[in-house]
């Protein structure tokens, strides 16, 4: 994945999260039919989570996730640089019926 230009080569940004589209690894492996194992992989490569503290449970960003799933990188980097009302990355809101 690449690194946004002002990351500083510290790796991708963090994908900000607003509390109505955090979902657990639980929710988060039924909304894309996926396994609970396959979804903590894709929060450890593509840094579509976060967590307080080592042990605490991890907060998925749905659209992230979706857009993981859909294999759109595009999308997702969109989203992390925080451009919410590109066409490719308002259309994964839309569809999860969430407000951008």
């Amino acid at each position: 994945m690449n690194e946004h230009p002002l990351g500083n080569g510290l790796g991708p940004w963090p994908v900000l999260m607003r509390p109505d589209e955090v979902i657990n690894v639980q929710r988060a492996a039924h909304a894309v039919g996926r396994s609970e194992k396959t979804v903590r992989r894709w929060c450890r490569e593509y840094r579509i989570a976060r967590q307080s503290s080592p042990n605490s449970p991890l907060d998925i960003s749905l659209p992230a996730l979706h857009m993981v799933a859909a294999g759109d990188p595009i999308a997702l980097e969109l989203l992390r640089n925080g451009n919410r009302t590109d066409p490719r990355v308002s259309r994964y809101y839309d569809h999860l019926g969430i407000p951008i």
